[in-house]
């Protein structure tokens, strides 16, 4: 299944409260229940004003209308092609 990063401008990120955090991640469980199981949220960076997130899903469509069904800002969707780390100079 493809991944994607997704960046979200969201000006004041980083000074969100944990709360906050909660109520934003709480809203995009909800939708991905209501997308089903091809759309997957792996994890989030927040930076001081981005929202970093990887998904896994079938389509970059999908990852769109999961933004759109919860109000999240989309900026850009990007397929990963590969990844690599400290493993990769071996």
């Amino acid at each position: 299944m493809p991944q994607y990063v997704i960046e979200r401008d969201i000006p004041g990120a980083g000074k969100l409260t944990r709360s906050e955090l909660k109520a934003i991640s709480q809203k995009s469980c909800t939708v991905l229940n209501q997308l089903g199981a091809q759309i997957q949220w792996i994890h989030s960076y927040v930076t001081d004003d981005r929202i970093y997130c990887i998904y896994r899903a079938p389509s970059e469509e999908m990852v769109r209308e999961h933004a759109r069904l919860g109000g999240f800002p989309a900026n850009r969707v990007s397929m990963i092609q590969t990844m690599i780390d400290p493993t990769t100079a071996e």
